[in-house]
């Protein structure tokens, strides 16, 4: 746990060492430039493997025993399953039985089909958790049950901290909806079809073992394959690894709210107005109700004007397929697939092409895909007068949701947060944000119900919408007219000084913490 502390360059006091190890605080975006090698697994040999490449064993367990599963090793997982995972809740009460103890798990997120873990918590199976926690198991964090600190990434910070060597991998889960008794594997089709399997490919090259769990075993080789045979240790089948209609959640739906769509449709006219939409732009869509509805308005737009985007990023869904089938972009470069017409599309659509944080969102690579893009529209849980946002905490503190991509985003051509001003009568707009997760020196424009609020720094976004007829209102204005609505600042949430989770920037070094709440 942590001991001693550093204001970093954001102003937030934040723990020098988090769960033993030493940390970095925050230094300013741009400014933290690590030295030295890649981090590597051990070198194998093919003596230890079966020469006709069968590396099939009965069940989780015995692939646990054979990977030499001990006390306080690291179990890492991908999340392409999201609340339809069959697999997880698996392993670990296999490792209970085994007796491992005090195991710590680097899913890549969680979701509220792991509840079930908090069990393992308790019984000292899994002594804390280094991922994004969605739901009942971020709940579990906030009221400090966790005996070690949470530790929160971006996926392209995840895949920073395994090849940085920050994050040890000891053995990884990789469940795959088609595999190979070799181990290669493939997420795009089978009965358990989710997509991709990008984010277990770290995990594949860098574990010191890797398990691949699948329902759909085919005859060698598993084509196209995602995960590489070579990287793999042992297969194990199971009746079913996933429920891909869970892939799809209540946010990744399009927003009925007449004033979020409002919000949606005055986003798309920014982007318009702003010269960002253009043909042969690029953009990102969050997998929020509000984000989706713009990807609708945009759509229109583009159709209106006759133009294509170059490419558009996913997380896929079925309003960015329908696009790319028809022919308003060319590409689709897809980092997490949100819906099943998205996992179709992939599998049949030769411009729909499947992608890692390594190429999307690494910030310790030779560049990324995320600075390519012209504009990147996101949800916030929370905003403050200085274009801080938050998207991990709720107003009253509580731990409920993960990074994913998002802070990646933020470094974008132009980064657009559509949100409501206010939800459930709390205000979104504050004077600090509780959890700083991304710099306001990233983030340009925020749209709410009562118009657009630019960065005062993007003076190249104002000149360019100025006199266009768009609602322009300065953020502290939108701010002061919540406030009278509701009749006053909020409390500030009810927390202890006690640390119950680290924000990690997308260069390894701690922003922010969680506070356990009251």
């Amino acid at each position: 746990m942590a001991s001693q502390y550093e204001t970093n360059a954001a102003g937030r006091k934040v723990p020098t060492e988090v769960n033993g190890k030493a940390q970095v605080p925050f230094r300013g975006v741009g400014k933290y430039r690590p030295e030295g090698r890649k981090a590597a697994p051990p070198i194998r040999s093919c003596a230890d493997y079966p020469a006709d490449g069968d590396k099939r064993v009965g069940s989780i367990r015995e692939a646990l025993e054979k990977c030499g599963l001990r006390d306080g090793m690291t179990i890492s997982n991908h999340h392409h399953f999201r609340n339809g995972d069959l697999v997880m809740n698996q392993v670990f009460d296999a490792a209970k039985e085994i007796g491992a103890r005090d195991l710590m798990w680097f899913p890549s997120a969680s979701f509220p089909c792991h509840a079930p873990l908090i069990d393992r918590l308790e019984d000292g199976t899994i002594h804390h958790i280094e991922g994004s926690m969605n739901g009942p198991l971020g709940d579990y964090a906030s009221l400090g049950k966790m005996r070690g600190l949470g530790v929160l990434r971006s996926h392209g910070g995840r895949w920073q901290a395994i090849q940085d060597g920050e994050v040890p991998i000891d053995i990884a889960i990789i469940a795959a909806p088609t595999a190979d008794a070799f181990g290669n594997a493939t997420g795009d089709r089978g009965p358990s079809a989710c997509g991709l399997l990008g984010f277990a490919l770290a995990d594949s090259m860098y574990a010191d073992k890797v398990i691949v769990v699948t329902d759909n075993l085919v005859e060698f080789p598993c084509v196209p394959w995602q995960i590489n045979g070579q990287n793999v240790d042992y297969v194990v089948e199971l009746d079913k690894v996933g429920d891909p209609e869970k892939i799809v959640s209540g946010t990744t739906r399009i927003t009925k709210s007449p004033d979020r769509l409002r919000i949606a449709d005055l986003t798309a006219r920014f982007v318009e107005a702003a010269g960002i939409l253009q043909d042969g732009w690029s953009f990102q869509a969050g997998a929020g109700g509000t984000a989706l509805a713009f990807a609708i308005y945009v759509r229109d737009l583009m159709r209106k004007k006759d133009i294509k985007a170059r490419f558009i990023r996913g997380g896929s869904t079925q309003y960015l397929v329908e696009m790319l089938e028809e022919g308003l972009t060319d590409f689709i470069l897809d980092g997490q697939t949100f819906d099943l017409e998205g996992v179709r599309s992939m599998r049949e659509n030769a411009g729909h092409l499947n992608t890692s944080p390594f190429t999307s969102y690494n910030y310790h690579g030779k560049g990324n895909f995320a600075s390519m893009v012209d504009a990147v529209v996101l949800g916030a849980t929370e905003v403050d007068l200085n274009f801080n946002a938050n998207v991990v905490t709720h107003s009253d503190g509580r731990l409920l949701h993960g990074i994913g991509g998002w802070q990646n985003c933020l470094f974008s051509r132009c980064t657009i947060l559509p949100i409501p001003a206010m939800r459930d009568r709390v205000p979104v707009i504050v004077d600090e944000v509780t959890t700083l997760v991304g710099p306001g020196e990233l983030i340009d424009v925020i749209v709410t119900e009562y118009g657009i609020s630019i960065n005062p720094m993007r003076r190249d976004l104002i000149d360019r919408v100025k006199g266009t007829g768009l609602p322009l209102v300065p953020l502290e204005q939108v701010k002061a007219e919540v406030e009278r609505l509701i009749g006053g600042k909020p409390q500030p949430p009810r927390v202890t000084e006690k640390d119950i989770a680290a924000i990690k920037w997308v260069d390894g070094t701690v922003i922010d913490v969680v506070k356990q709440v009251e």
